[in-house]
């Protein structure tokens, strides 16, 4: 059977569009005007993609927030007259012209339906607050199918991420790169002065290109597969969720559609890798490019050296956040589901590409897939690439972005002095917080041990004055009656909410950075306070206040 075409994007003369978007703001339908429609149950409910809750709200108020939240949210039919009252300006007609909705006639009581997906969208940013609304594909809680091959995705969970991520400083050229319906372009357009956004699909660059008209935002769009039409030019900013997901030839063979916002076309995950070796060639010094993909845990391999050589072959500066790991049969379920393939409906075709998926996978020794964030930089100064692999499975503190210029910032910072790069002195507690009983002996050896001889450039650190971040807080473990404490921790309100388990000499050091004295000073007065000698205390000292200024929880002062 011949599947149905897929509508056509919105579009509009401008003028049309700006009176669409002033009848929009007009009917409070905001993100807060959504809000407060539906209320936390309804609202959370529909988070799930359950949308009883709200139905039942919005049918029985009758404003034109809820009018449009029935028909471009949750796939209900509305009036012609329900229509008219909500959009005034634009009516039913011009809603149908734009290729926002069908209709069944011109009389009040005639039904109207959606033709794609509208929702209201709001973040904040270092330029500010942003409000916009964001045209897509009518997702599976309004149309209760499955998605088309070419289905253009709205702003979901890996959108808002990507976005909280994404460095805000003013850069003159930012590449969106398969921008889908545009809202990473839209981010980008508040803080540079050219935006290009590519795709290599035309449906997604026509709802990109209505959005950005409905934001009355300018983009360059253009079509083509990842960096291909963006040969030989350089950005200051590349974002990009690129179809990354992990799917083998198998699964389409059984039933499984080819979905264009996901599916790169690659084998495993080649797709990520290519793009991080590749992006390099368009960045301008100094320029960023920003990520999410996932990679392949395989049984005879630690995945950070597989993602290590990644970086090492890029050339550039690069640093990767493991946020989520799952197991085959794990993901091959995820994606199963969101391609539409459900055993209720199809349990053969189910299962013979769930079959697929884990053959694949066994043949080529895939144990687990990891998903994360990745930044690449290309530096402004000479010197050799920094590279650093983690994993961060606890809460992070969104938005992230400023985070990762004050990440970068501190690493050209101790560049720029000379500092070698080494590893953590000081282990991170466990994302459930470990047992507050247990000492973590990172940073807490007997102070005996001298600076190894590959890193006595730390010694520069030490004619330097530093202090602590506003966000950190300090926390002692004791058992009852005791004086001392078994455990310190430091903890980061902010960033990526890390918590360090220092010793007894570094939460000394880091309690005493107030901005006046230099570290040098305050190693001596360990020192002389403990009896210990000055070097003994500055090998445990040094390294860490490495670290800890690279992680954010000392800052530098003038």
């Amino acid at each position: 059977m011949t599947a149905r075409p897929s509508p056509a994007p919105p579009a509009g003369p401008a003028t049309d569009v700006g009176v669409l978007r002033r009848d929009l703001g007009a009917a409070r339908f905001t993100v807060d005007g959504v809000g407060d429609l539906l209320g936390d149950v309804a609202g959370a409910a529909l988070h799930r993609e359950q949308r009883v809750p709200a139905l039942r709200l919005a049918r029985g108020v009758d404003s034109p927030a809820a009018t449009l939240v029935r028909l471009f949210m949750l796939g209900d039919e509305v009036t012609t007259a329900e229509l008219t009252a909500a959009l005034p300006g634009t009516g039913p007609a011009g809603a149908q012209a734009l290729g926002l909705v069908a209709r069944a006639g011109a009389g009040h009581a005639d039904p109207v339906r959606a033709t794609v997906d509208l929702r209201p969208y709001a973040a904040a940013d270092a330029a500010g607050a942003a409000h916009w609304w964001v045209a897509s594909d009518l997702g599976e809680v309004s149309t209760g199918t499955s998605l088309r091959a070419d289905h253009v995705l709205g702003i979901g969970g890996a959108s808002t991420t990507l976005a909280q991520l994404t460095v805000r400083d003013p850069r003159p050229r930012v590449l969106d790169l398969g921008t889908g319906c545009g809202v990473q372009a839209l981010h980008a357009a508040r803080h540079s002065e050219h935006v290009v956004a590519t795709d290599i699909s035309a449906r997604a660059l026509g709802f990109a290109a209505f959005n950005a008209a409905l934001a009355g935002t300018d983009l360059d769009l253009r079509r083509g597969s990842l960096l291909e039409p963006v040969a030989g030019e350089a950005f200051d900013l590349v974002v990009s969720n690129p179809p990354f997901v992990i799917t083998p030839t198998a699964a389409y063979e059984a039933g499984l559609p080819l979905m264009e916002y996901r599916d790169g076309g690659r084998g495993g995950d080649l797709l990520v890798h290519e793009l991080i070796t590749a992006v390099g060639a368009h960045l301008a010094p100094g320029g960023v490019a920003q990520l999410l993909g996932n990679w392949e845990h395989h049984g005879r391999e630690d995945w950070r050296d597989r993602v290590l050589g990644w970086l090492a072959a890029s050339g550039l500066d690069g640093w990767v956040v493991q946020r989520e790991v799952q197991d085959p049969a794990e993901y091959a379920e995820l994606w199963l589901r969101d391609g539409g393939l459900r055993p209720e409906v199809d349990r053969p075709g189910y299962e013979a590409a769930y079959a697929a998926w884990l053959g694949d996978f066994e043949t080529r020794g895939v144990e687990a897939v990891g998903f994360g964030y990745v930044l690449l930089r290309r530096p402004g100064h000479a010197g050799r690439p920094w590279h650093r692999v983690e994993e961060v499975s606890g809460p992070v503190r969104q938005p992230l972005g400023q985070h990762v210029l004050d990440v970068l910032a501190a690493r050209d910072w101790l560049a720029e002095r000379g500092v070698p790069d080494g590893g953590a002195p000081s282990a991170r507690v466990p994302d459930d917080g470990g047992a507050p009983g247990d000492r973590v002996p990172a940073g807490g050896g007997t102070p005996s041990a001298r600076v190894p001889a590959g890193a006595r450039g730390l010694t520069v650190l030490a004619d330097h004055r530093f202090a602590v971040a506003p966000d950190v807080t300090e926390e002692r473990f004791l058992t009852p009656g005791a004086s001392d404490p078994q455990v310190i921790q430091l903890r980061q309100g902010g960033g990526l909410g890390r918590v360090v388990r220092p010793g007894t000499l570094v939460a000394g050091a880091v309690g005493a950075c107030d901005g006046e004295l230099t570290l040098g000073q305050i190693i001596g007065g360990l020192a002389a306070l403990l009896d210990l000698r000055a070097d003994d205390v500055a090998a445990e000292v040094l390294p860490a206040a490495r670290e800890l200024l690279l992680d954010g929880f000392l800052r530098p002062v003038s």
